[in-house]
């Protein structure tokens, strides 16, 4: 493609382009630091029954430290979001991928409960920051016809992250003890942090709506499209404007007010299940009668079921709609982990509505991020992902908490699954109520 003149519609130039070489560079920046962020997250839970046996603490003693690590992140994404929205996505996201991989390094020098609780409370401040930035990178790089696809590819390296965090950690904690894992996870983000520092772009629009480095623009846009022509007078075109006030009030204003408070309901109500189902199904499938190997196997399942959903449901949003596609998918959802507390099935049967659960819960979570970048505006984009993922591990607290006070109740786990298929239906209404709302298709920024 060959663009002549004085002016540049770069949304324009990277539709009508190919998905080149530097586009594919950046997407598997993000993707890999994604992977981290959802490996370093899940480390935790993998080291502590070997923190546990090494300090001779009680398990409910590393509760505190599962919280304070979930609460930094929900601080995290509220606070940096923001400040990529000012800043640039691409200093935030290179600070706290460094940030958060010199806390992991730090993690093994604690000696105490206390300790290791303030440390991941700052080290869930960085990780925070990750998933709205590389979100919002992807999508801003990403031609509208792969756009669903390629953000939540990204974003799919979170629950493969946790899936290799598993597979390492079972082969490291043997051999080299439970602090081999933090030096894993905190070696090879700071790579990737120097990496990116080198090598990955700032978002182009975001740039050319601050009027910063139109010189950089120029040098990307080539990188593109070879063809381009620019010279020292091109003008270039982003079909947005500057938002002027506090990001998060901008959240509610020029009719963004009713899809807002839709992505919080709905973040909060599925990071609530996907954390219950995560944190709790190995446990109660166990308590239900399960071997060991097969209660893990059942929370693998899940995860499985999160990674193949991802890679479908990002397909199907592109040439559909997010709204045809998730509404469906949560009510789905709800039948699958209804059906999963029920007494007296099959091994057979109980793995696949597990799978189809994660397939929607675990897979719904990165098309409900996508949802969101779609939506807000570049000068809006990481605030509007951010506090919708902020709000959200609000749920993702809750989750895991609410799953043992309906434990210790004795309730049976027909009535627990019953009760948690509710957030899936409350999804699914607000996914309903956008009908009619602004920007109802992906081509057209969607809802």
């Amino acid at each position: 493609m060959s663009t002549a003149g004085k002016t540049i519609d770069i949304p324009d130039l990277i539709n009508n382009n190919k998905i080149g070489s530097f586009q594919i560079g950046m997407l598997i920046l993000c993707g890999l630091c994604v992977i981290m962020d959802g490996f370093d997250v899940q480390a935790m839970g993998y080291v502590a029954p070997a923190i546990i046996a090494d300090w001779h603490v009680s398990k409910a003693n590393l509760g505190p430290v599962f919280g304070a690590g979930l609460l930094g992140m929900l601080v995290g994404s509220l606070v940096f979001s923001i400040t990529a929205d000012k800043f640039g996505r691409r200093p935030v996201l290179i600070g706290s991928t460094i940030f958060f991989s010199l806390c992991m390094l730090v993690t093994p020098l604690a000696t105490n409960i206390e300790q290791l609780q303030l440390i991941r409370f700052i080290t869930g401040l960085g990780l925070g920051a990750v998933m709205p930035n590389a979100m919002a990178l992807a999508g801003e790089y990403s031609p509208l016809r792969k756009k669903v696809t390629l953000m939540m590819l990204v974003s799919c390296g979170f629950t493969l992250g946790a899936v290799l965090g598993g597979l390492l950690s079972a082969a490291l904690i043997p051999a080299f003890g439970w602090q081999s894992v933090f030096y894993v996870g905190g070696v090879v983000p700071l790579v990737i942090g120097v990496l990116m520092f080198f090598l990955l772009p700032e978002s182009m629009q975001f740039l050319v709506l601050k009027k910063r480095k139109l010189d950089k623009v120029a040098k990307w846009l080539k990188r593109i499209d070879q063809t381009v022509t620019i010279t020292a007078d091109t003008q270039y075109v982003v079909h947005e404007k500057e938002h002027k006030g506090a990001p998060v009030l901008q959240l509610f204003t020029g009719g963004r007010a009713k899809m807002t408070i839709l992505l919080w309901v709905i973040n909060f109500m599925n990071l609530l299940n996907l954390y219950f189902l995560s944190n709790w199904l190995p446990t109660i499938a166990r308590e239900a009668g399960l071997s060991t190997s097969n209660a893990v196997l059942a929370g693998t399942a899940l995860q499985v079921g999160g990674t193949i959903g991802t890679l479908v449901m990002g397909q199907l949003i592109d040439r559909s709609s997010f709204r045809r596609i998730l509404l469906p998918c949560f009510l789905v959802a709800a039948v699958a982990i209804a059906l999963i507390g029920r007494p007296d099935v099959s091994l057979a049967f109980l793995f696949i509505t597990i799978f189809i659960a994660g397939f929607c819960v675990v897979g719904g979570q990165p098309a409900v991020n996508a949802l969101a970048a779609s939506y807000y505006p570049t000068t809006l984009r990481s605030t509007g992902i951010g506090w919708s993922l902020g709000i959200g591990r609000i749920g993702s607290i809750i989750g895991p908490v609410l799953g043992g006070e309906l434990i210790r109740l004795n309730w049976p786990n027909s009535t627990i699954f019953l009760v948690v298929a509710i957030p899936a239906i409350v999804s699914a209404v607000m996914v309903f109520a956008m009908r009619g709302g602004p920007q109802a298709a992906p081509a057209k920024v969607a809802a």
